[in-house]
């Protein structure tokens, strides 16, 4: 690191100084508007950059003098270039694998569903897995069961996982050879769903998913290393630079290390390991590896469920399903232990929380973390611990998160999604607290942006439309939906640009474009900070760069 910032400090003072001995640009770019998502909001001419870093940013004439015979001009041909966008919270394998096994993203009804499982089961008689199902929109108005997969799909297993990941519908071939019957328990932090009769109707909720990841093979090997690449290929064509991948294994990081350093790994990657590999993480602290491009210094670990499955934890019974309050997963005594130990072992702790209950419930343990290792006993004195989601909040709480130091890591087309069905779910009232992300801020939280695809689509222009906008694709926002809470178009660049850099202890080198940091940039084909409201819904991504070279551009941008 030392020689990093060595680097970074002599590129900066070199940076757009008209001296007799200029340093020589490698690329420069230039011919639409550059927002350099500085603290000023300032908008410049050009930037050009050299070993990977910002040389100049700036007018024409300061950064001209940077460009030599051996210079790549790029135009950006009317194009608008920001900071490279970063995706906080995503599941880079799990975008790969959308891609790979059958993907049910666009599935709008149970029949819809149904024809999907019947093609497949023309072409395969091995067992049918897929993902990106989510009912909160169908006709039916109702979950999938086992028998509405029985009836195109009787012998073979299916396995089909909502899009939130959180819950799966299974057909009773699945459920029998999973073991699960009407005697089945539910699990601690699960659920199976069952009929008048007590059967189990197929729909299988959090921990109860357990015996059906026989079901979900993954890949292995160079079959998984082209999972990854698949998933990050989809994600800089969304138009991200960067991403926080959540939820996996460890020893995955050497496969995305790999990727790197065969130049097949488009994007900069954090990535959040499972909590069973705390130990492996503390021990090896992977930074910046890859060619600075795959970090891996955390974990993610689950508060409770998700709110479409009824799975997060709620304070007071859901409005639609009066005899739950949903689920808890985590339990004190395992996590109280691994909070002190991660403050003292410097590993970044991130608790995905849904509910108003679940973010209470781990806010206070935070809390109490931080109260019992004193700053001095921690290996960072402000730890940057994340809630991932902080979506339904009790108002008393909202303030907790600037005043802890706690990163509330949100996805705003979660907002955009749920609208059609939160009212319903968990009542008019506690929408006050939910998505709120204008009250987080001005209460003193950062916010890290994100898109959690799979389980949504993963594009960065919804994203960002979705905290500016704050309605559907259709322009839509229902009763209720407390429109005040979307963001103005500059603190929404930075829930993707400067706060995940801040969230990662980046933002000295990322999240902005200035002379040192490091030569990352999105390009829209719209002006994401000047284009109307519902204009932004249509913006597409042109190219992406990093590390000052493109990564991607889009087939028919301009070379």
């Amino acid at each position: 690191m030392r020689i990093m910032l060595t680097g970074l400090a002599i590129l900066a003072l070199g940076a757009c100084n008209e001296t007799p001995s200029h340093t020589l640009a490698e690329t420069v770019f230039s011919g639409g508007v550059i927002h350099t998502g500085g603290p000023d909001s300032a908008e410049i001419e050009m930037v050009a950059t050299a070993r990977g870093l910002v040389l100049c940013a700036g007018s024409e004439t300061e950064c001209s003098v940077h460009i030599g015979p051996q210079t790549e001009r790029i135009d950006l041909a009317g194009a608008a270039m920001f900071p490279g966008f970063t995706d906080a919270h995503v599941h880079i394998l799990g975008v790969g694998m959308r891609e790979l096994t059958l993907n049910l993203e666009d599935v709008r009804s149970v029949a819809e569903l149904q024809a999907a499982v019947a093609d497949a089961a023309r072409e395969t008689s091995d067992v049918i897995s897929g993902r990106g199902w989510i009912e909160t929109h169908w006709p039916e108005g109702r979950f999938p069961t086992a028998a509405d997969l029985d009836a195109v799909a009787p012998d073979t297993p299916v396995v089909l996982v909502r899009a939130d990941g959180h819950a799966l519908v299974a057909n009773s071939a699945a459920l029998a050879e999973a073991g699960v019957t009407a005697d089945t328990p539910d699990p601690e932090g699960g659920e199976i769903l069952r009929d008048e009769t007590g059967a189990a109707t197929g729909m299988i909720i959090d921990t109860a998913m357990a015996p059906f990841y026989r079901f979900l093979r993954e890949p292995e090997g160079e079959a998984r290393a082209r999972a990854y690449e698949i998933g990050a290929q989809v994600l800089a064509a969304s138009g991200w630079t960067g991403a926080h991948t959540m939820t996996m294994r460890f020893d995955d990081v050497d496969i995305l290390i790999a990727l790197a350093d065969q130049g097949r790994l488009p994007l900069r990657v954090h990535a959040y390991a499972n909590p069973e590999d705390y130990d492996a993480v503390a021990a090896r602290m992977v930074l910046n590896e890859g060619g600075g491009r795959v970090t891996a210094r955390g974990i993610k670990f689950y508060m409770d469920g998700a709110l479409g499955s009824r799975g997060a934890a709620l304070l007071r019974p859901y409005d639609d399903a009066p005899a739950s309050t949903g689920l808890f997963i985590a339990r004190d005594e395992d996590t109280s232990g691994l909070m002190r130990r991660a403050l003292e072992d410097g590993v970044q702790l991130a608790g995905h929380a849904i509910g108003d209950a679940g973010n209470r419930r781990l806010l206070d343990w935070m809390e109490a973390a931080f109260e019992e290792t004193p700053p001095e006993a921690r290996a960072f004195a402000d730890p940057r611990w994340r809630i991932e989601h902080a979506q339904v909040l009790h108002p008393d709480d909202i303030p907790r998160f600037g005043q802890m130091g706690v990163i509330a890591s949100m996805q705003p087309s979660h907002a955009i999604g749920d609208l059609h069905f939160a009212p319903a779910r968990i009542g008019i009232q506690r929408l006050e607290g939910a998505y709120a992300w204008r009250s987080l801020v001005e209460s003193g939280a950062v916010i890290a942006g994100g898109s959690d695809a799979p389980v949504e689509r993963g594009e960065a222009r919804i994203e960002f439309y979705a905290a500016a906008v704050r309605r559907d694709l259709d322009g839509f926002a229902g009763e209720g939906w407390n429109l005040d809470q979307a963001l103005d178009r500059v603190t929404a660049l930075r829930l993707f640009t400067q706060w995940p850099a801040f969230t990662v202890r980046e933002e000295a080198r990322l999240g902005r474009i200035a002379p040192g940091f490091i030569a990352d940039f999105s390009v829209f084909d719209t002006d994401l900070m000047a284009a109307p409201d519902l204009d932004l819904r249509h913006a597409r991504p042109v190219m992406t760069v990093l590390d000052g070279q493109v990564a991607w551009r889009a087939a028919d941008s301009q070379p």
